[in-house]
């Protein structure tokens, strides 16, 4: 499913406008994006939690020559799914 196929399923379970629909899953995204930026977390209840994970630095490979290269610390954005959803992806739900 992509992003036009999820704002239509939202449409339709919500009885909403496909423009509404699409614009509270934009909504929704940019706030997510904007509280990760801020460093915070964001959980949803049953469905999951998304947060920012820091990567130590560590050594690497380029793929090409085999070469040792450092690779930099850096942050990444995370999810973790709740158990509504874990149960769900099983069938259980």
């Amino acid at each position: 499913m992509n992003k036009t196929e999820l704002s239509d399923a939202i449409a339709e379970k919500a009885q909403l406008s496909k423009s509404d629909a699409q614009d509270a899953l934009d909504a929704l995204v940019d706030t997510v994006r904007d509280e990760l930026r801020k460093g915070r977390e964001v959980a949803i209840t049953g469905f999951g939690k998304f947060h920012v994970a820091k990567r130590g630095a560590r050594q690497g490979r380029n793929p090409a020559t085999g070469e040792a290269i450092k690779i930099k610390a850096s942050k990444t954005a995370k999810f973790t799914a709740g158990k509504g959803l874990k149960d769900a992806a099983k069938g259980l739900k």
